[in-house]
Parts: structure tokens; C-alpha cells; sequence
């Protein structure tokens, strides 16, 4: 990149979160708007209709695509992942990264920097003041895409730290929140291992549905945003656990073979500070040519979760994803190779029916059935 070509864009985009701060000040409807944004992501009985705050005894899971979720935790909004599902086609998804900004969202945690996990952090970021928490190299990609000087951003864990490292960020949202982050690999292929549990797998390939793109074709705009963001780094993946009374939740955006790449991590995921309660995971990766679903499997067996929920399966790319439901029998038939007393109950969810509706990811923190 040219040295006037980065000006150009960072004064543009300085320009832009100028323009949005003048019309958070000028605009009367604003609080109304994200009132009611509020409601649509979080259930209206979970909304104050006056203060917009969420009720702090759930936890709820707003998906719009592959592992990206707004989520209240203990009343405090945030940007689980940071991308709108589009450029391949647009209007699919119903919502955009202006809403998601206008959800007033504290923090944006990120699991890896990849477009369709982090490719609208940065503005979304700009526009609501949320900072950002991820590795260094997330920063820097961050503030690479925007002007440097209106992304805040916390780095996770030391820059260039290996797998396995962990770190606690209790605080963030306050003192009844601990959060835990721990560096992990990300999905990648590996030779067959008939040694797995079960021996060995049968692959498992993609089927997407041709109609959607057909239905909802691209806009300009959103095809030129997927171009420039296909080429962003992973800066590294991170799983991260929060914990607030008896509950704990964990989501990771990935899940890789650890067993060839990092294998003192799968102890590592056994002894996260407290017994995980809903684990949110990919279930799509790179492996699943060659050993079926056995990473995500892993994972489950590690963290031992009372819910599974599967995510990173929308049908947004042609001839390489499919919806959650192409991925439920194969899954099924992995959780198989688990102890039936080990095996966590599995809430499916799949595109488009369960996109921004919080009545499907929506947990009671003080239920007797996390005890």
C-alpha cells in the first residue's frame, strides 16, 4: 500500500467517525433506536423499554452468522466475533454492522481475525466506541483497517505467545463476570487417524443451497468489502470462557486438530476454571475432509458441556459451506463415539430461521440446572 493510499483511508475513516459522533449528539431518536434495537437482539421482556438495559440474570446469544453473536452477559452488551455474512450475496442476514453499532455494545472479543470472523470489527468498533480484545496481532489488524488512533484495543495475551497460554481478564464486565482466554490452534487438515476413537472417519463435504444467491443477489458495496477483507490474517485464535454465578459459557470460533499441533491443550480445555455449562463451537474445518468431525468432538469431550451449540455452518459460500442442518447427522454419529453419559445435549441452529433470535440462545444464570 501506497503511503497516500493509507492517508487517503485514514483520514477517511477518521472523517466517518466524526460524521457518526455529530449524529449520535444531534439525533433525538438515537436511544429509542437502540432501545429497540435492544429488543430485537435480546427478547423485548429482557429490555428495559425506557433505559435499554438487559436483564442481568440472563445470558442471551443473538446469532447473525458463521460464530458471530451479540451477547448480553450479566446485562452487558457485546460482539461475540464482528462480521455481517455478505458479498456473495446481500440482505441475506438481517442485520449490518451499523446496527450492531448502534447496540451500544461495550466490547467486541475476538476469536480469530479472519474476514468472516473480525472483517467488520474495526468499524463497528469506530462508530460505538466498543474496544476491542484480542491478540496483539488483532490490534494491529484492527488498526491497520481503520484510523489508529479510534480503536481501542486490548491485547489478550503476549504478543507471539504460544498455545496453551492463558490469561484472566476479570473486570471487563464487571466483578461478578470472570473471564478466561486461552490461546488454541486453528482448523487445519491433517493426515486420516485411524488410531481416533471409533477408528476411522468418513469425510464430510459441503452442500450448498444455489437459491440464496439467486434470491438475494450482492451489492456492489458488500462485494467490494468481502474482496478487501479476504486476504485478512488469523493473528492467532482464541478460546474464551465466561463465568458469572453458577454459570459458565465458552465459545470458541475454530476448532482445531490438537491432537497432532498441541495436544497439552486439550488438558488444558479439561481444566478451565469452572465446569462449562453452554459451549458454543465450530463445527465446520478445514480436517473434516480427512477426519470427519473428530475436532469438534474433541473439544466437547475436553470441555464437557452440558448444552452443545454447533456454529460456523451458514450457507454464505458457494461449494464450501452448508447450513447446520447438512452437519447434524455427521455430528450425531461423533458424539456417538462419546460415553452416552458424557454426551452433551445438542441445540442445533441454522441459517436463516435462527438468525437475530434470542429466544434460542437464551439461559437462565440462576437455574438449578447448571448446579
Amino acid at each position: 500500500m501506497t503511503r497516500s493510499h493509507s492517508i487517503a483511508r485514514t483520514t477517511a475513516a477518521a472523517l466517518l467517525v466524526a460524521l457518526a459522533a455529530t449524529l449520535i449528539v444531534i439525533s433525538p431518536g438515537r436511544a429509542d433506536a437502540t432501545i429497540a434495537l435492544r429488543q430485537r437482539f435480546f427478547g423485548h421482556q429482557n429490555v428495559d423499554p425506557v433505559t435499554g438495559d438487559i436483564d442481568a440474570d440472563d445470558v442471551i446469544l443473538s446469532w447473525f452468522g458463521v460464530t458471530n453473536f451479540a451477547a448480553a452477559i450479566n446485562g452487558h452488551v457485546v460482539l461475540l466475533d464482528a462480521w455481517v455474512p455478505r458479498g456473495e450475496y446481500s440482505g441475506y442476514v438481517p442485520t449490518s454492522p451499523a446496527e450492531l453499532a448502534m447496540l451500544d455494545p461495550e466490547f467486541i472479543f475476538v476469536g480469530h481475525g479472519h474476514f468472516d470472523h473480525a472483517a467488520d470489527a474495526a468499524e463497528i468498533a469506530a462508530l460505538s466506541d466498543a474496544t476491542l480484545v484480542g491478540t496483539p496481532e488483532h490490534c494491529d489488524q484492527a488498526r491497520e483497517q481503520a484510523a489508529p488512533d479510534v480503536v481501542e484495543c486490548v491485547g489478550a495475551v503476549p504478543r507471539g505467545s504460544a498455545f496453551g497460554a492463558t490469561a484472566e481478564h476479570t473486570g471487563l464486565l464487571g466483578p461478578e463476570v470472570g473471564i478466561t482466554v486461552l490461546k488454541h490452534v486453528h482448523s487445519a487438515a491433517e493426515q486420516p487417524d485411524p488410531s481416533d476413537t471409533g477408528g476411522a472417519h468418513t469425510p464430510v463435504g459441503t452442500v450448498t443451497d444455489p437459491r440464496i444467491f439467486a434470491e438475494h443477489l450482492p451489492a456492489p458495496q458488500d462485494t467490494v468489502h468481502l474482496a478487501s477483507h479476504l486476504g485478512d490474517a488469523e493473528g492467532d485464535s482464541l478460546l474464551w470462557q465466561f463465568r458469572i454465578g453458577d454459570f459458565a459459557l465458552t465459545w470458541h470460533d475454530s476448532s482445531g486438530p490438537l491432537k497432532e499441533r498441541a495436544p497439552h491443550v486439550l488438558d488444558q480445555l479439561a481444566a478451565l476454571p469452572a465446569p462449562t455449562d453452554v459451549e458454543v463451537g465450530a463445527v465446520m474445518g478445514f480436517n473434516q475432509i480427512t477426519n470427519g468431525l473428530r475436532d469438534p468432538r474433541m473439544y466437547i469431550e475436553r470441555i464437557a458441556p452440558k448444552i452443545w451449540i454447533p456454529s460456523h455452518h451458514d450457507n454464505w459460500a458457494p461449494g464450501l459451506t452448508s447450513r447446520g442442518e447438512d452437519y447434524e447427522q455427521p455430528m450425531m454419529d461423533e458424539i456417538a463415539r462419546i460415553p452416552e453419559a458424557q454426551r452433551p445435549i445438542v441445540r442445533w441452529i441454522s441459517d436463516p430461521q435462527d438468525y437475530v433470535r434470542p429466544e434460542v440462545l437464551t439461559f437462565d444464570v440462576n437455574a438449578a440446572f447448571w448446579d
